[in-house]
């Protein structure tokens, strides 16, 4: 069997060590090296499971067997990172948001072009089967002409370079408005416009907004709205959720991509929470970038559709910024 060699790129960003475990399970794929400038952060996944470890990137990359690269650093590292595995010969599996910046972000996405390598941005909400079933429905016309839609994305706050606006490029504005501007773009296949947004920095004392509300408007008619935040206190028995109101004609659809849980009430933890048990969006996103990347086919989400979720956060900011 062929398999697919990948290496990754910093773990600063905390779905590395998921995206690890999944890859784990993918039996097309191995992991060959980890780059990470801080080996501690590393060190169980490195001694565990013998991997080849560099602290300098570049290092990594120069490798011959490594076919494609993961990266999960901080936000503001994206666009040399991306920069530096197109110039490798590298396919490129990108954390969201794409980059902080609009021309950062067209750099990326033109070098990877000029290059010929595939550039993904990391996405898997999209990968949910009830996220999947929403934009079957939508498309068959099950509620009739879509007039409105509302996305929510509320999780706990990460703390530590998320909150350091040099870092991260933003908070929760940023964090988890793309997400939900990316499934909403993915069903409507129509970039919006942003005509108000709001933001505030109301749970937690951070240099960056942990809540914002993002109003939008498509060429199509359909009116958004995205309710985004880092509200989710360290006793809420989830991190957070991902959910959807899709409003037609003809009926609603309501969408709570999160909802298989159990509920555990814990003795030891002083506290109830849920256990999901449901679909592994991380392991789906995974499976299909290495079949993909094997398979020579266009990668499911390209730098294009990170750069127009990321559009949706940045022209809030703009909005934020300009009004009177």
């Amino acid at each position: 069997m062929r398999k697919l060699r990948i290496g990754m790129i910093s773990f600063a960003h905390s779905h590395a060590f998921s995206y690890y475990r999944q890859l784990q399970l993918i039996e097309n794929t191995e992991v060959t090296a980890i780059s990470d400038p801080y080996y501690d952060r590393v060190k169980a996944i490195v001694e565990r499971n013998h991997v080849q470890f560099y602290p300098d990137h570049l290092k990594l990359l120069e490798l011959p067997d490594i076919d494609a690269v993961i990266i999960c650093s901080e936000n503001r590292h994206h666009a040399a990172l991306v920069t530096d595995s197109a110039k490798a010969g590298k396919h490129i599996l990108c954390e969201k948001p794409l980059g902080t910046g609009r021309v950062e972000m067209r750099q990326m996405i033109d070098i990877c072009h000029e290059l010929q390598v595939q550039l993904m941005t990391a996405f898997p909400c999209r990968y949910l089967p009830s996220v999947i079933r929403v934009k079957e429905a939508v498309a068959r016309g099950e509620i009739g002409e879509v007039i409105a839609v509302k996305g929510y994305n509320r999780g706990g706050m990460p703390g530590g370079w998320f909150v350091d606006p040099a870092q991260s490029g933003g908070g929760a504005l940023l964090d988890h408005t793309v997400h939900v501007a990316d499934m909403l773009n993915w069903m409507l296949g129509v970039q919006p416009r942003v005509v108000h947004a709001e933001k505030g920095t109301l749970f937690h004392d951070i240099a960056v907004e942990d809540s914002g509300m993002v109003h939008l408007e498509y060429d199509n008619g359909v009116i958004g709205v995205i309710d985004t935040s880092w509200s989710r206190n360290p006793v809420f028995p989830y991190w957070g959720d991902v959910k959807l109101d899709v409003i037609g004609t003809e009926g609603i659809i309501r969408m709570d991509a999160f909802a298989q849980v159990n509920e555990v009430f814990s003795i030891e933890q002083g506290r109830a929470r849920y256990s999901y048990f449901g679909d592994k969006m991380d392991y789906y996103m995974l499976q299909d970038f290495v079949n993909r990347i094997l398979d020579g086919r266009p990668v499911a989400i390209t730098g294009e559709d990170g750069y127009a979720a990321a559009e949706v956060a940045l022209s809030a900011y703009d909005y934020l910024e300009n009004r009177t």
